[in-house]
């Protein structure tokens, strides 16, 4: 059916639509479904509203997710998440090694979309980097113009990382001049969260210790959001996302005040 047609289906039809849709992509914005059904944004809430209370739909902020969409705190293995999106990861990669310049001490916290820019920087000179994921301080290992700082602490397995208080203790003692952060998921009212709160404040102290705070987030994490918010959207300097970010997405990001790129 052409989209000229669509603001005159009846509204099971379109409801019925609307979890197809959400099938398909896992999330949907409330913007998205009012320019595809032309109808008003009450009527699509209305929609949303009745698909969840029948069970069909989650409703989230602005929009709504699919059944099988993730709960807040549930989190994927490390060696399951690298394989996901990884072009979008490695397009936002290429796009932050731009903001690494020579005499740089930076800190890179877990995630593999920190693995792709530490992939990345193996070629820079004089530069500290600040890590708490053991699979990211390998990839210096033969660096020879990369200081490591390695933080220890207690080992979170299957996510190879470290956290807990002797991580955060150590943390809280330095200085540095950009936090490269990924997060679990982002949005505006929530800001940047994670399942787990023991990462939550390792994540929360590098964002603390940073002149200046970058964001590493590919566009499926936008809109979302997990168990515990480590830095609230007006703590964000820089966000740097890809380029399957909807225009309402980023629109609304821009909006709010966010400094965003898109790589």
């Amino acid at each position: 059916m052409s989209n000229s047609n669509k603001g005159h289906l009846f509204a099971e039809e379109r409801k019925s639509e609307i979890i197809e849709l959400i099938k398909e992509r896992d999330k949907i914005l409330v913007p998205e479904l009012v320019r595809h059904f032309k109808v008003s944004p009450a009527t699509i809430r209305n929609d949303l509203r009745d698909l969840e209370q029948m069970g069909l739909i989650k409703r989230t902020h602005g929009g709504a997710l699919s059944l099988d969409f993730p709960s807040v705190g549930f989190e994927k293995e490390t060696t399951i998440k690298g394989s996901e999106n990884l072009i979008q990861k490695q397009s936002i990669a290429r796009q932050a090694l731009e903001y690494v310049e020579e005499g740089d001490i930076i800190v890179l916290d877990a995630g593999t979309t920190s693995i792709e820019l530490a992939k990345l920087l193996k070629n820079k000179d004089n530069i500290t980097v600040v890590v708490n994921d053991i699979d990211i301080a390998a990839c210096f290992d033969e660096a020879e113009g990369i200081q490591v700082l390695i933080i220890g602490g207690i080992l979170r397995k299957k996510f190879h990382c470290t956290v807990g208080p002797f991580a955060t203790k150590t943390l809280n003692e330095l200085n540095v001049d950009k936090a490269f952060l990924t997060t679990n998921s982002l949005s505006i009212d929530r800001g940047c969260t994670t399942p787990d709160i023991a990462q939550a404040e390792v994540k929360k102290i590098m964002a603390q210790i940073a002149s200046q705070v970058i964001v590493l987030c590919d566009s499926s994490k936008i809109g979302i959001n997990s168990f515990v918010q480590f830095i609230p959207f007006t703590e964000i300097d820089l966000l740097i996302t890809d380029h399957c970010i909807t225009s309402e997405e980023l629109l609304n990001l821009v909006n709010s005040g966010l400094d965003v790129v898109v790589a």
